[in-house]
């Protein structure tokens, strides 16, 4: 398949394609279940061919991406009603918080009360920002 060419032996996300253990697949990329998964459900978006983060992902694999999130969205949700909201997004650089160099974006299924107060949701990447105007 074109779509898995240039892989790396040493990647986890590489050896994860070459094994089959995608949960769902569109055109360029795959979905996995996250290895240390923050809430139940959390999921992987992959692209077949290794590149490096999520800025360097083609149009046709970023389109793919966007696609396979929606399916996998409604999916979940009618799946598990205890789901009422979703993070998507990815770390680009070791600086942002990315630690396997194979592009990928973040699904990550959230329920009402799964933590104290989930205003400000990804801006708690840094540390006192989540709050607006609470320095928390």
């Amino acid at each position: 398949m074109q779509y898995r060419m240039n892989i790396d032996p040493e990647c986890p996300f590489c050896r994860w394609i070459r094994e089959g253990r995608a949960v769902d697949t569109h055109g360029s990329v795959a979905a996995f279940e996250d290895g240390y998964p923050v809430t139940a459900g959390h999921l992987l978006i992959v692209p077949f061919r290794h590149t490096r983060d999520g800025l360097s992902m083609s149009s046709l694999e970023l389109s793919d991406a966007e696609a396979l999130v929606r399916t996998l969205v409604e999916k979940i949700r009618g799946e598990d009603p205890s789901v009422t909201g979703f993070n998507i997004g990815m770390n680009v650089g070791e600086s942002a918080g990315q630690t396997v160099f194979h592009a990928h974006i973040h699904l990550i299924p959230r329920r009402d009360g799964d933590c104290g107060d989930p205003t400000g949701g990804v801006r708690g990447v840094i540390d006192g920002k989540r709050c607006y105007g609470s320095g928390t």
